[in-house]
């Protein structure tokens, strides 16, 4: 009782005054270097009409090939590609060209499982899914399987939810058959089921004040929430962290009018930062992700560089970001 009562004064502490400090805890699972791995979210489906044109088609080996040379250059180690199954076989076929060229590049690539979730047969759906991922794309045999992102020698699958129909405790049954079993890390912190996932990452959201009309919103009591929560009560999970450039959904078909300001980069530089804040030194997280490299519709693009201003171009390397949380935590 101790313990939650200390833990409930810090979280209202911060919550009144708007910082936070690093928290007293031990990471079961952190970093293997001096600072977390940079991954990004991909996204596969440019090409097809059904998806904005941004002048290229996620199809193209060499416009592949070019977006992981630059991801390198940047400071990126993997690709997190959105990933739908049989449902949509154009990205399906940009994920197998993807993992093959990651490997002559020696790059990474990871599944993240966008889940289709209708009321009935969910589970199963996503069982046949995993099973079809596992057979083509993680087996020895499969061509560029050695790109896969792993972590402590077992494969990393990022799952978005959608509708929590999925029982998701019957399909770890399923992938801890698997040799080795995947890590399930979920979107958000945890949920009714925590067991089921073995770590959490964040995406971009504004928090509980919601969206602003000026965006000025950029996220941070979002992810103070988040961190706060993994480290004070689940520091035996995986962290993923979060960065993100805004967001501005203005030119999707889904489009809800929301924006989050880039801040002439100051946006992405906060939220790459963030995690730090909540770990004490030497407990550093084992990876952020960058969200997104390439999503124009919803502007969360970094593809063409960090946003900045007053005419000076966008940043192209993620090394200063990286001595600078490094050298303050």
């Amino acid at each position: 009782m101790l313990v939650r009562a200390s833990s409930a004064i810090l979280f209202v502490f911060w919550l009144l005054h708007g910082c936070s400090s690093s928290l007293p805890v031990r990471l079961k699972y952190p970093a293997t270097g001096k600072s977390p791995e940079i991954l990004a979210a991909y996204e596969a489906w440019f090409g097809p009409s059904n998806h904005i044109s941004v002048g290229y088609s996620s199809n193209d080996p060499d416009v592949l090939r070019k977006q992981i040379r630059e991801a390198k250059a940047l400071g990126i180690s993997a690709f997190v590609v959105d990933w739908y199954g049989d449902r949509d076989p154009f990205i399906d076929q940009s994920y197998a060209m993807l993992q093959t060229l990651a490997a002559k590049e020696k790059f990474r690539i990871a599944m993240m499982y966008d889940e289709n979730n209708p009321a009935a047969g969910a589970t199963d759906e996503v069982i046949a899914d995993f099973t079809a991922f596992h057979n083509e794309y993680l087996s020895s045999t499969s061509p560029g399987h050695e790109a896969y992102l792993t972590y402590q020698g077992r494969p990393m699958i990022f799952v978005f939810p959608h509708g929590g129909h999925t029982d998701w405790a019957r399909v770890r049954q399923v992938v801890n058959q698997w040799s080795p079993a995947p890590w399930l890390i979920q979107e958000n912190t945890p949920g009714p089921h925590p067991e089921a996932f073995d770590g959490f990452y964040p995406w971009v959201n504004p928090g509980a004040e919601g969206w602003k009309a000026d965006g000025s919103n950029w996220g941070q009591s979002y992810l103070d929430d988040f961190y706060h929560t993994m480290a004070t009560k689940y520091p035996a999970d995986i962290i993923v962290g979060a960065a993100w450039p805004g967001f501005n959904d203005s030119k999707a078909s889904w489009s809800l009018n929301r924006h989050m300001s880039p801040r002439c980069g100051q946006t992405f530089r906060d939220t790459f930062d963030r995690w730090k804040q909540f770990f004490p030194p030497g407990q550093v997280i084992p990876f952020v992700m960058i969200e997104t490299w390439n999503d124009y519709e919803e502007g969360t693009d970094i593809e063409p560089g960090i946003p900045t201003c007053n005419g000076q171009p966008p940043l192209r390397s993620l090394k200063d970001l990286e001595s600078d949380s490094a050298s303050s935590h």
